[in-house]
């Protein structure tokens, strides 16, 4: 248990995800008790137990699949061969699991700025957003850099001009960033990547470029289209559609 604790305070104090399946109940015979924990890294590295044996492969494995999805969740396993949730054991016990995934917080990467920057950054530190600032020139604040960018680190380039975004969209296309988004005109974008694709850059990685970015709210003013380059981002993360969820109710 302790060394469990342990690396659960490590990996929060790391901002590193993790994932912690309990045993909270279980009713008739069963190699897991109460209480037992195991601690699972998104690499399958794990540490603890859960009883060994097919039930502990099951709740690995569906911890793996809660780390994929994000969210915690509640697990039922039938220590039977047959039948609803059977893990293909003879013992005929029932064990009910608490998958709790701890995610980090994610990281803003807003390269560049201008006036539109200063209100994306503070929107985003209300949702919870690690904010970081990037720029193309070292002197004028911290440099960008690639190779920080990790799969929960959501970038957004709005540098001064398009020589600069199409030099940061290049660096940053084969890192693992969940949201790649470059604001500009239609047109702008267009030029953009049409560089990358006389260069042969593959269309897979091309097509994961948000460009103009943002959802199509509306509004001009630089609060409102970081407004709506939040709401992308918020979409992507969420696994979200940008539909209404419900219909005008006309009177």
């Amino acid at each position: 248990m302790l060394d469990i604790l342990k690396t659960l305070t490590n990996a929060l104090e790391h901002n590193q995800p993790v994932v912690l399946a309990t045993i909270v109940q279980v009713e008739g015979a069963s190699p897991a008790a109460v209480g037992m924990k195991i601690l699972v890294h998104p690499d399958g590295n794990a540490v603890g137990n859960v009883g060994g044996g097919l039930i502990e492969h099951a709740i690995h494995k569906d911890a793996l699949a809660a780390f994929q999805e994000g969210q915690s969740r509640f697990t039922h396993y039938a220590l039977r061969e047959e039948g609803r949730d059977a893990i293909g054991t003879l013992c005929g016990g029932e064990v009910q699991v608490f998958i709790e995934v701890f995610m980090p917080k994610p990281t803003l990467l807003i390269v560049g700025g201008g006036h539109v920057g200063q209100p994306l950054a503070e929107m985003a530190r209300l949702l919870g957003y690690e904010v970081c600032l990037g720029d193309v020139r070292a002197e004028r604040g911290q440099s960008f850099d690639p190779t920080s960018i990790t799969a929960n680190t959501f970038v957004v380039i709005m540098t001064e001009d398009a020589v600069s975004d199409e030099a940061i969209l290049r660096a940053a296309l084969p890192t693992p960033a969940p949201y790649i988004g470059m604001i500009g005109s239609q047109r702008k974008c267009q030029i953009v990547l049409s560089h990358l694709r006389a260069d042969a850059v593959e269309e897979s990685l091309i097509a994961r470029v948000r460009a103009p970015v943002g959802l199509n709210l509306g509004g001009r003013q630089p609060a409102e289209v970081a407004l709506a380059v939040l709401a992308e981002i918020e979409m992507v993360r969420h696994h979200g559609s940008a539909e209404p969820k419900g219909t005008p109710h006309l009177a």
